[in-house]
């Protein structure tokens, strides 16, 4: 009896150590100033600007030279991808490049939707304004705004943008979509002083949303676009409908996560545990520590001095190709690793692969990308927004092979309202790019079960 008394209070205790405990609270900002030199005294220009990609003879005529003028290194033997981008591979990766590849007509897909800029806080902030046409009388249009993160862009939703603005069927929901370039990414102006972070490209996106009129909107993100519209919700939760999310990396460890990581791997049914779960996390030490530091060194470098190495990036387009689309490789699925081609064609075409290393090569964005890594991480973990959970509704989208895998207890520690958590059939990190149509398809399910209530 009183062995079954004591099994029935720990029980009730660690029941009563998951429940997360909602404590709303909003996060504080302050408006900032990125631009050169010192604030005007006037009132900033609000204007919003039609803007194309462009290209020229001469731009194509210095990319071919550096190409040309690269110098080869053999990879190890029976290395594949495991020592970072593997040499015989990445030759034929340049050699389509360099005489295949046709970035004029990849600038006429670019310039396909509408591309603005506009000022704020001090910088030029480029976005996609993609609205629907032709619609049928009654269809509804919800705005949506997308982030991207690195080394990806605002190109890895091209694939989506038709899912999204087009209806395939009657009845269906259909988006206004925004999507901008975080600033120091592709078009967008990069701050030119200390300290942007995400809390403050949440806060700038926020007035931009709100410059295109729109009081409410949902926002979908992953990468550093997860911690960006996070950073919207905690600013003004009464703004931001719902968080559609492919990313959302365990939050500070909490009791009912460390009691996860001692007990999940022997009783998986008390905390919600799916095979999937254990297969990811456990042995914890080596699948959640061991792999997270493997692949994570490219951070520790952009988090300390991305200066240094984002120099060398700069002025070789081979060097910043392998940079990139080794992440193309392992993010996606890390046993493409041990693969001689790293996997890339399996899920991309190298033609969409080029465009968005293209759009870091054409803008020179490569280091003031790799500098927000710097701002958000230089510092520590400890910022405020990491203690303010989410209590807007929230679904996640929890693909496989994403780089941080996130039971559905974790992450309702930080998202108190979890509307809607999907394990994806298939799919890695650079999901809306991989897998479009199954991004799409949860995206729409879960706003339209918040617009019209489930059937």
């Amino acid at each position: 009896m009183i062995v079954e008394v004591l099994v029935a209070l720990v029980l009730g205790v660690v029941v009563y150590a998951l429940l997360p405990r909602t404590k709303k609270e909003v996060l504080q900002t302050e408006d900032g100033w990125w631009g050169a030199g010192d604030p005007p005294e006037t009132a900033e220009d609000d204007a919003i600007r039609p803007f194309r990609v462009e290209t020229s003879d001469e731009e194509l005529e210095d990319l071919r030279r550096r190409i040309d003028q690269t110098r080869s290194f053999s990879s190890l033997e029976d290395s594949q991808f495991n020592y970072g981008f593997n040499s015989h591979c990445l030759q034929k990766v340049v050699s389509y490049w360099r005489n295949e590849f046709d970035w004029k007509k990849q600038v006429e897909k670019l310039n396909k939707y509408p591309h603005f800029k506009t000022k704020i806080e001090g910088i030029d902030v480029h976005f996609l304004h993609v609205r629907p046409r032709d619609l049928p009388e009654g269809t509804a249009v919800v705005p949506l705004l997308m982030v991207h993160g690195w080394p990806g862009s605002f190109y890895e939703f091209y694939g989506m943008l038709p899912l999204l603005t087009e209806p395939a069927n009657p009845g269906d929901i259909v988006f206004e979509v925004v999507c901008p370039s975080l600033p120091g990414y592709g078009y967008s102006e990069a701050p030119h002083k200390k300290g942007f972070d995400s809390v403050c490209a949440a806060r700038v996106f926020h007035k931009l949303m709100k410059r295109l009129g729109f009081s409410q909107f949902y926002a979908h993100g992953g990468d550093w676009g997860w911690l960006v519209t996070t950073n919207m919700a905690q600013l003004e939760p009464n703004t931001i409908k719902a968080l559609h999310l492919n990313m959302a990396p365990p939050s500070k460890p909490n009791l009912p996560v460390v009691l996860s990581v001692m007990l999940g791997r022997w009783f998986p049914w008390l905390f919600g545990f799916t095979e999937h779960d254990v297969k990811r996390i456990f042995p914890y030490m080596k699948k959640v520590f061991g792999e997270s530091l493997r692949e994570s060194g490219y951070m520790h470098i952009q988090a300390t001095k991305p200066d240094t190495a984002g120099r060398g990036l700069n002025d070789s387009p081979v060097g910043l190709a392998a940079y990139i689309l080794e992440k193309f490789s392992t993010w996606t699925d890390p046993e493409f690793k041990n693969l001689e081609d790293g996997g890339l064609e399996r899920k991309f075409s190298l033609e969409d692969l080029l465009t968005n290393v293209m759009i870091y090569w054409t803008t020179g964005s490569i280091i003031s990308s790799m500098r927000f890594y710097k701002e958000n991480l230089g510092n520590g973990l400890n910022k405020p927004h990491s203690k303010i959970p989410v209590c807007v509704p929230t679904a996640l989208a929890s693909f496989p092979n994403e780089l941080l895998h996130t039971p559905k207890l974790w992450v309702k520690q930080k998202y108190h309202n979890l509307c809607s958590f999907t394990p994806m059939a298939r799919g890695g990190h650079f999901a809306a790019m991989e897998e479009p149509e199954m991004m799409a398809a949860d995206l729409r399910k879960f706003i339209m079960q918040l617009e019209r209530g489930p059937k």
